[in-house]
Parts: structure tokens; sequence; C-alpha cells
């Protein structure tokens, strides 16, 4: 009955669909190309996965005419093993992520206009382009997580694996630094703080007197775009998950029909309205509006951030007092400035330029250790434009493994490979027991997974 049924739906769905791919507006009749399970696979999926892997350089092990729906299919057998295991991810985290893409390509071209044009899109249809795409991925890579997170190595599985690869066969590590930052927001005139909470009071002014509906508001004015387009609506949340002056507000309410007090956070402004507790978890709706930053007020911060620097290459205090005494990054405040690179593997110093945020690492490429680079701004993790001064406290070149040096790293290495060794048998595993169908195109392709022709 189950095939019965996917052979219907495939059978419907490849019916002459008009579709449109990617700027170059290619048209072309759709059809279904692949099934795996109940889910299936167009010929636009395909090209438009194409298009992105020629955007972003990706070069194929193999032929991308047969790679690029194996890898498609692939990501299908997580999302369906995702769904039995109720593994979840909310609309805050996919909107982080896709905001945290835009802002990247933002930064690369140097304004939103510029990416607009470029793209052909404004920021709000890249944003609703990109969520399936990031919220599907983030599904896949928590439920991976969960298939490789009771896998482990021995510090003798370690020394084992050094001892068999022949010497010029060690991977290479990349070159790694230390990095120490200093930063402070532009401060934003109590003009603009006022603007935002007039209007905050204008929409708690309109919920009360039935004018209009908290949902609707929040969809049309509110600026986290995680929760906007749910009508500021929430998942069920702990205390510890928010910020601590929204938790406090948000915890105390009480009646649903009823508008929190204005809240301020350290992403803007909020008022907020009960929908539900749980326990110890909350849901709730909120609309959350972030004062404007006039270039005034940054280019006042950046002479001040200037002076700063001035006087760290004079010597007149140390960088780490600097960070301790005028940084307002909390993250770094407490650590000298010293900035933590979160990993699988644990809490690190060291970055790779790759996963240092793309304004620092760009900065950072072009000073000497010990050297203080110049200000310069990026939009933090809170979304907020701030103005930095960077100092590379270390750098290790690239270099052969060493035991005795790279441990650490001979250790990920190694149980990267044991992780894809329990991955790679769990997809061939999946694929036997998963239906599968696909366009007779496909069949003569040399995959790298054996058993998706039937």
């Amino acid at each position: 009955m189950k095939r019965l049924f996917v052979s219907i739906m495939t059978l419907l769905l490849t019916l002459a669909v008009q579709a449109e791919v990617g700027k170059d507006s290619i048209n072309y009749i759709d059809e279904v190309v692949w099934v795996v399970g109940d889910e299936a696979i167009l010929r636009s999926d395909i090209e438009v996965a194409r298009m992105q892997a020629e955007q972003e350089g990706v070069k194929w092990d193999g032929d991308p005419d047969c790679r690029i729906p194996e890898q498609i299919a692939v990501q299908k057998l997580f999302l369906n093993q995702a769904v039995i295991d109720s593994i979840e991810v909310t609309e805050s985290e996919v909107a982080q992520a896709v905001d945290q893409q835009i802002n990247s390509w933002i930064q690369m071209i140097g304004s939103q206009e510029k990416l607009e044009e470029y793209r052909k899109q404004t920021v709000t249809q890249m944003r609703a382009e990109l969520h399936d795409e990031f919220k599907n991925r983030e599904i896949s890579s928590r439920m991976r997580k969960k298939l490789v997170e009771d896998v482990k190595v021995t510090p003798a599985d370690v020394r084992r694996y050094f001892n068999d690869v022949p010497q010029d066969s060690l991977p290479i590590i990349p070159t790694t630094v230390e990095v120490q930052i200093i930063t402070n927001e532009p401060r934003v005139p109590i003009e603009e703080i006022n603007k935002v909470k007039d209007e905050l009071r204008d929409y708690t002014e309109r919920v009360q007197s039935g004018r209009t509906s908290f949902a609707t508001l929040a969809r049309l004015y509110s600026e986290d775009p995680g929760s906007a387009r749910q009508g500021g609506e929430m998942d069920y949340i702990g205390r510890g998950m928010l910020d601590p002056a929204f938790a406090q507000v948000a915890f105390n309410l009480t009646d649903p029909k009823k508008i929190s007090k204005i809240v301020e956070s350290e992403f803007g402004f909020h008022i907020i309205q009960l929908i539900d507790k749980r326990g110890d978890k909350i849901k709730c709706r909120h609309i959350l509006r972030k004062p404007n930053v006039p270039q005034e007020a940054i280019d006042r911060m950046m002479a001040r951030m200037d002076s700063i620097a001035t006087e760290l290459r004079e010597g007149k205090f140390p960088f780490e007092e600097g960070a301790t005494f005028i940084s307002d990054d909390k993250d770094t405040r407490n650590n000298k400035g010293l900035m933590s690179n979160v990993t699988e593997a644990g809490r690190t110093s060291r970055f790779e330029m790759k996963d240092l945020p793309t304004e620092i690492a760009r900065v950072v490429d072009t000073l000497k250790v010990g050297q203080v680079s110049a200000p310069f701004t990026m939009i933090n993790s809170r979304g907020k434009t701030t103005c930095v001064i960077a100092k590379l406290k270390n750098r290790t070149e690239s270099h052969r493994a060493k035991i005795t040096e790279d441990f650490q790293v001979m250790s990920n290495i190694v149980l990267e490979k044991e992780r894809q060794k329990v991955l790679r048998e769990w997809i061939q595993k999946k694929i036997k027991d998963t239906y599968v169908r696909m366009d007779d195109r496909y069949k003569g392709c040399d995959f790298e997974y054996d058993g998706w022709v039937r």
C-alpha cells in the first residue's frame, strides 16, 4: 500500500509544472527524478543544488550529475530518521543561521544594496528562499551527531593511527591563530531609544483596545526574524535559554490577555505576551525592536577606538587590561580579550582562519604576532553593530602533524574517521531498508554508496 501511494504521488508530481530556477531564470518542465521513502527529489532541487555548489566553488569527487542527487538522497535518509527520532530545530535557530549567512554575504560584497542587486532579490526574499534549506541542513546535522554521539577513541587508538600512517601521508595541520579583541558598541541616542519605546507602547495600546492582534503586529514590525513570521511566537523554552532580563519578565506573566511592560535585553527592546506555561518552560509571543544606530555615533566610537589602539601600540597599558576594563563583549572580557573556539572536541583558543568571523579573519590575516589592528566594524552575534580592535596573540604556521605537538588534532582526526565509518555503515543499511526509485538516466551512475539501483 505504501509503495502504491508513493507511485501515485510520483505520477502526480511528475505532471508538467512550469519551474524557474536561479537568477538566470532557466525554464523547463519540472519532474520527479528520485523518490526516497515518501520524499520526492525534483529536477529543480538538483539544479538549484548544482548552481549553489558552482557559486561556492564545490569540487565533486565523481560526476556531479550523479553525486548531487545522491547527496540530496542521503540527506533525505537523515531527515526521515530525524522525524522518527523527533529531532527538531526552532524557528529562532533557523532564522539566526539564515541571518548569519546573509550578514556574511553583506560583509563580503560591501552592502545590503549591492547584495540585493547581485542576487536580484530582496533580503526578505533571500530569507524565505534559504529557510527550508537551512532548517533541513540543521536537522540533518543533528541527526548525524546523534548517530555518532557514543563513538569514542582512546590515546592508544591515536598512537596506533599515527604509527601506521606513513610520515608523508600524515595530515597537514592548517595555520591556526589566537586572537584577542576589544569591542565597544556605539552609544544609541536617547531619542532613538524613546522612539522605539513609543512604538512599543503604541503596539500595546492597539492590542489592548482590540484594534489588532499581537501576532499581526509581530509579523509586521518585530525585528526577530525567527519568530516574526510566526506572529512573534516562540517554542516552549526554559529560563536558562533566554536573556535574563527577558526571562525575568516572561516567567512572571500569568494572564495571556495582558502584555508585559517594555523589556530591554541584549538584543533590543521587547513586549511579551504569555501563551502557555508547561512545567519549567514557557511559550510566549514577543515583538523585538532595535534602536537605529546613526552613522554619527559609529564615527564617534571609531574615533575613540582609534585612540585606544594608539595607546595600546604605545604601551600605555596592556591589551589584556584594556579588554578587561574597556571591552563590552561579555564572551571575551573575562578572558583578557582572548576569543574561544567551541568545537565538538571542546573549547580552545586556537582558530583556523575559516572559523573566525569574516570581519576579524580579514583583519587578522594582515597582522604580525603582537600587532594591534586599526579599529573596524562588524555585526556581532546579537545582530548589533560593534567597533572592534584585534590583536594577533599567536600564529602557528601550517605543518605536517606531530604526535607530541598536535595530539588533540590527531585525536580529532581519528575520531572523525571512526564517526564517518559509523555513518557510512548506517547509510548503507538505511538504503537497503528504504524504498528508492530513480529515473532511468541515473541507473548507470557510479554512486558513492551501493544499493541505490534496484
